[in-house]
């Protein structure tokens, strides 16, 4: 069996730390990569890591600079799909990486410049909006987590994280066919720039059956292949249950969560802009999620609040782009 002696963790956000967080739990090596003032309490004061059922403070190591790898070390990038190269760029080729990130970009990106790339289809309700903080909702496993060599295959490496996962807290799956549950993945995280702009407002039905429409319009036109909301369902089953932690308000989603911080930036372009790119490519219209990719953009940019935009005017929008470019799938 292969053994792990590290786990480096790329982006102690609200994915990434708490899968540090719990891998350090449970008594393996981590070290968390964090940046600005989430870097700062993190050294001073550990990880905060708030459960349904528990609250700990968890001294896991921390830097914000790059590192001198070990043989054994596996990284584990945690950031969003817009930081990915910049993250990486500093760290050396030889390490496998494993990619905890939603859209289906970043395994090709990362696979430019290192040999070896892991996919990893992320189900994980948790939030991170102070700073060395990270709410993990998930009960009474922290997290469905499959992951897979990319494009496609297992090995005894994925193997033996699959396993250090499902000692930690989660639900660790090695797949050979990781990235078609990663496009089922996408077609869900569609909805992410809508809560992001909208909130939880009331209207959103209409305008999300367009936007997955497309989606899944596109990734047939492009004989994709994804798993199936039936699939999906069955994998996960009971074991990752979103329930309330007390005196923590649950927010909305990682992009909900990107304008809720004001980090002015928001991963729609390889969300909702996938489809759009294949779209094009394919010459399928995609008026629904070329104006929820444009205007997610356009928030963060402006630093807006979340839920700054009535359900009305971007079903407005949307149906000015449908005249512009011409129908969209039914």
């Amino acid at each position: 069996m292969i053994t792990i002696v590290r786990y480096i963790v790329i982006g102690a956000g609200a994915v990434g730390g708490t899968i540090g967080g719990r891998l350090f739990q449970a008594g393996h090596d981590v070290l968390l990569v964090a940046r600005g003032a989430h870097h700062d309490v993190l050294r001073r004061d550990g990880l905060r890591l708030i459960t349904p059922d528990s609250a700990q403070t968890l001294g896991v190591p921390v830097t914000r600079d790059p590192v001198r790898l070990r043989d054994g070390d596996v990284l584990v990038l945690a950031v969003k799909s817009q930081d990915t190269v910049a993250a990486l760029d500093p760290w050396p080729r030889n390490a496998p990486v494993v990619c905890a990130q939603n859209g289906v970009a970043n395994e090709r990106t990362v696979l430019r410049r290192f040999e070896r790339v892991y996919g990893m289809c992320v189900w994980l309700p948790a939030s991170h909006l102070e700073p060395g903080v990270v709410a993990a909702y998930g009960a009474p496993k922290s997290g469905l987590l499959q992951l897979g060599r990319y494009p496609h295959g297992t090995d005894a490496l994925c193997e033996r994280i699959a396993a250090d996962l499902s000692g930690s807290m989660f639900t660790g799956t090695a797949v050979p066919d990781v990235m078609r549950w990663k496009y089922a993945k996408l077609l869900g995280n569609l909805g992410n720039a809508y809560e992001a702009l909208c909130g939880r407002a009331p209207g959103h039905e209409q305008i999300m059956k367009r936007v997955r429409a497309e989606g899944r319009a596109v990734l047939d036109a492009a004989g994709i292949a994804y798993a199936s909301p039936e699939e999906e369902r069955e994998r996960r089953g009971a074991q990752v249950e979103v329930r309330p932690i007390e005196g923590v308000e649950r927010g909305g989603g990682s992009s909900w969560q990107s304008l809720a911080r004001s980090s002015g930036s928001i991963e729609a372009d390889y969300l909702n802009g996938e489809i759009v790119l294949l779209g094009r490519e394919l010459g399928v219209p995609t008026p629904a999620n070329e104006v929820l990719r444009r205007e997610a953009d356009r928030a963060a940019r402006e630093r807006l609040s979340p839920g700054s935009m009535s359900p009305e005017a971007l079903a407005a929008l949307i149906d000015a782009e449908d005249r512009r470019t011409g129908p969209a799938p039914a």
